[in-house]
């Protein structure tokens, strides 16, 4: 089930707001075009929006602290991960993206899959995705929220990463934008092909 909040979060990164109006979601000044983003979560609902921040208000919120639970700054970590098994966390698909939630002091990790209506949640059973860390230990270290472990085995492709949130969402959208028909189309496989091989490892 899509929900309002992954809604709101696919609309930001397809027209992010700086794009706009070149200006930072939280304090109004000028931001250049390589810019930093800012996901900022209601504590009391769980509602999430992508805001774009300018180069002192990334700074701040480099410091978690300096949030109050409100604001995370997004990293910008990359990592390849070696390929582990996907099938027992039951995802229909094999184009998904898992993330670390927290609402209301609960955690837990909800899978989600693009499609051409936008980003579909999916119940991951949670005894499943720890046997998948298990066998890949990095997707312990997953940043709440923020960072989201992308995996691709559609059409036999092994693309496994750990990643900023936003690529995930950059994904949603390259998949609404050329998905066509039943199937996808001609022009969806090599963009998604084309977003993969864009990806570099960074710290």
């Amino acid at each position: 089930m899509r929900t309002p909040a992954l809604e709101q979060l696919v609309r930001t990164t397809e027209t992010p707001r700086a794009e706009a109006s070149d200006r930072c979601g939280l304090c109004g000044a000028p931001v250049p075009d390589e810019h930093r983003h800012l996901l900022d979560v209601t504590p009391e609902s769980g509602a999430r929006s992508v805001e774009c921040g300018c180069r002192a208000c990334s700074l701040l919120f480099q410091q978690q602290a300096a949030s109050n639970g409100h604001y995370r700054l997004i990293p910008q970590r990359r990592r390849r991960l070696a390929p582990f098994p996907t099938q027992p966390l039951g995802v229909p698909v094999g184009l998904a993206f898992f993330v670390r939630r927290r609402l209301r002091g609960v955690e837990r990790v909800v899978a989600h899959y693009p499609s051409p209506a936008g980003a579909t949640e999916w119940d991951l059973d949670d005894a499943a995705w720890q046997r998948a860390a298990a066998a890949c230990p990095p997707l312990g270290g997953l940043e709440a929220e923020v960072e989201a472990c992308l995996v691709d085995t559609a059409r036999g492709h092994q693309e496994f990463w750990i990643v900023p949130v936003d690529d995930c969402f950059r994904l949603v959208a390259i998949v609404r934008q050329h998905w066509r028909g039943l199937s996808g189309g001609s022009t969806v496989w090599p963009a998604i092909a084309e977003f993969f091989a864009g990806l570099s490892e960074q710290d």
